[in-house]
């Protein structure tokens, strides 16, 4: 399907993959695009919804300069699954102690394991003292480091809150998935918040007008810039890190309960909160995803739906347009608290049905009505990735 909008109020133009634009999302769109600092023109994916910083959903660009708060507080925040060597027909008749047991081995919501799941590895250790020399340039940041052993290294392998998820799926082929969506934890939101300070500070020293104070830069070749770069390549890895960690954890606990297997292979673990150093447009540009995923020629991605719906694992086409981008799942249809104004349990029950997970008040925010049609999503994106499988979870743990 061909780009559905394109927006030209801006000093660039943004294209959109969607016609869906709530006004607040498009005004963000458009102050991005009015930004000197963009290269070409902005991408929104056909999940894009208004955020805070930046638009969730879009692609954005920039010569020369990053933007701290439209990579976000949830740096590195994305995807991992991997298919088991089970099929459907292995699973239980009830899967309330499938949920139990993963519940019991990965901590959510603000909670952390008593101590490091990943042990006193080599890698633990190199990541601490990465912390440290970050922290050693940035007083702001010192206590992260020393936080290190006794709170960030023990969230490794925790899934945390909000619209983190681990879910039990079965394909197309009754074939069994595990997927999960998390990022880099309170250590990569403190580091968000930190440098988006910084960039504000640095717009009032420079007297830069910003349609938004959420929109100040960093400017290549200064040191704060080499430190924020230094800061979120740290965050990313460990996000990337921690849905390994909590991958494993979810492995071990499922094979107490279910039949001897293997695992397939992992599809993939990718980011869709985080920037990036690619070629595109036919130069070297710093690509920031807000809710997005790349989806370069063959490369896989993870289209994940609500806890309702279906997701999918999915190949990029490569479509320079979207900067060999696509969604990062549905997308939300209205807030959080809209949702909660507007649903009651017994709606949740109704749109999870058939899903062992909880029903209760305290996740009705994330109940699948709250979230756009995964369907017309990926219809909106054909020429940007092609199904490679289609999942539908039996089994949701959320944070």
């Amino acid at each position: 399907m061909p780009i559905l909008a394109r927006l030209t109020k801006g000093r660039h133009p943004v294209l959109a993959w969607t016609a869906d634009l709530e006004p607040q999302a498009r005004r963000q769109l458009e102050n991005v695009a009015n930004l000197p600092i963009v290269h070409g023109h902005v991408a929104a994916m056909p999940d894009v919804h208004w955020g805070i910083g930046a638009t969730v959903g879009s692609v954005i660009p920039t010569e020369g300069a990053i933007i701290p708060a439209a990579v976000g507080v949830d740096i590195g925040c994305g995807m991992n699954a991997l298919r088991l060597s089970l099929a459907a027909a292995d699973l239980p008749e009830s899967l309330a102690r499938i949920r139990s047991a993963v519940e019991a081995a990965v901590p959510v919501g603000f909670d952390q394991h008593a101590e490091c799941p990943a042990g006193d590895s080599q890698a633990l250790r190199a990541m601490a003292r990465r912390l440290e020399t970050i922290g050693k340039k940035h007083p702001g940041l010192a206590k992260l480091q020393k936080d290190f052993a006794g709170t960030w290294a023990r969230q490794l392998g925790s899934l945390g809150g909000g619209n983190h998820f681990i879910e039990l799926c079965v394909d197309e082929s009754q074939r069994l998935w595990v997927m999960l969506h998390s990022g880099s934890r309170g250590v990569g939101n403190a580091m968000g918040r930190y440098f988006i300070e910084r960039a504000r500070r640095e717009a009032e020293r420079l007297d830069r007008r910003l349609p938004d104070r959420d929109l100040a830069w960093l400017d290549q070749g200064t040191p704060l810039f080499d430190d924020y770069v230094e800061a979120v390549g740290w965050a990313q890895d460990y996000a990337l890190a921690n849905r390994r960690e909590m991958m494993r954890l979810v492995v071990e606990a499922l094979r107490r309960h279910l039949p001897a297997f293997t695992v397939e292979g992992e599809a993939i673990n990718c980011h869709h909160n985080y920037v990036a150093r690619e070629r595109h447009l036919g130069e070297d540009l710093f690509i920031t995803r807000k809710g997005a995923i790349r989806a370069g020629a063959g490369e896989l991605g993870i289209i994940p739906g609500s806890m309702g719906a279906r997701s999918f694992v999915v190949r990029g086409l490569g479509n320079e347009a979207s900067f060999c981008s696509c969604s990062h799942g549905a997308g939300r249809r209205m807030s959080r608290t809209e949702a909660k104004r507007r649903f009651s349990r017994d709606d949740l029950e109704r749109q999870t049905a058939g899903v062992e997970c909880r029903k209760d008040g305290g996740v009705i925010d994330e109940i699948p009505a709250a979230y756009k049609d995964i369907d017309e999503v990926m219809a909106q994106q054909a020429d940007l990735v092609e199904v490679v499988h289609t999942l539908k979870q039996v089994v949701c743990v959320k944070g």
